[in-house]
């Protein structure tokens, strides 16, 4: 059985794991998980919970999630007719399927020597599925994750930002997310230039840092990727380090910046984590 990655893409995700982005090549190209037809039959047999779909076509750069309009179709029929309905459908956790789960522990397993040597076990590994109309737009959002994107079918362009700028990703931003609030980020014009393209075409990869802002527009023809993600022990740390600040913030205090990686951030975890436990105890809501 042939690796999903070879051996320079596994060697180039090593070099630029974890902060740094990385242009990564695959072998999924045309495999029959990921036709419309499995997708759909995959859809089908999914928690609804765990599907997303809406309109994706002349979205503004910033808008908010609920914001975003209904394509008025359900799942079924926007996959179905993805190629001219001006859509973007997400299936969430697609490892709850036996057959997606195997491709899932397949590339984290080709992936774990720089992994486990950087930032320990890969925790909370999870497999996502983009199905993308022609011309269809993400907006500006970071995620808690870190991320490999795969190019199945189509070709995106995907702008990726620094993680450090806090002009796009002030704190209070990352504490409201990390307290249960929108990733979908703020959009000025004079953020353009700080952005690097990425043209993804099938068989291409990327690795995205985690909490890396990005924006994504996909070409003439529709799109289907493939998400491989995961958390670490550093990750963990990092988000507890913002809901902590929340709170800190609630008192009237202007806590400083949680760290970025390698600069670990537990303290202010562990304490976060004794102060949820009082409040569970106590049956309060933090």
């Amino acid at each position: 059985m042939s690796n999903l990655f070879p051996n320079a893409a596994v060697e180039a995700f090593g070099r630029a794991y974890p902060a740094q982005i990385a242009r990564l090549t695959h072998s999924l190209v045309g495999h029959p998980l990921f036709t419309l037809e499995a997708i759909g039959e995959l859809a089908a047999h999914m928690d609804p919970a765990d599907l997303e779909h809406n309109a994706a076509l002349d979205l503004p750069m910033g808008i908010a999630n609920a914001d975003i309009p209904s394509n008025a179709l359900s799942v079924q029929e926007t996959i179905h007719t993805i190629e001219r309905n001006g859509s973007w459908v997400l299936l969430k956790k697609i490892q709850q399927l036996p057959a997606y789960r195997e491709i899932l522990d397949r590339a984290l397993g080709e992936l774990a020597d720089p992994i486990v040597l950087r930032t320990g076990m890969a925790l909370r590994p999870d497999a996502y599925l983009f199905i993308s109309s022609p011309e269809a737009i993400t907006p500006l959002h970071f995620d808690p994750d870190y991320n490999i994107l795969a190019q199945l079918r189509g070709s995106k362009t995907m702008t990726l930002f620094p993680t450090d700028d806090p002009e796009m990703v002030p704190q209070q931003f990352q504490e409201r997310y990390f307290g249960g609030g929108s990733r979908n980020l703020h959009w000025e014009e004079r953020f353009g230039g700080r952005g690097r393209p990425f043209d993804l075409h099938p068989g291409d990869a990327i690795y995205v840092p985690i909490l890396a802002p990005h924006h994504v527009k996909v070409h003439g023809d529709y799109s289907v990727s493939l998400s491989l993600t995961w958390r670490s022990v550093w990750s963990h740390h990092h988000a507890d380090a913002c809901r902590f600040n929340r709170r800190l913030r609630g008192l009237g205090l202007d806590p400083a910046r949680p760290r970025l990686y390698p600069r670990d951030n537990r303290l202010k975890s562990v304490a976060e984590r004794a102060l949820l436990r009082a409040d569970r105890a106590l049956g309060r809501t933090p």
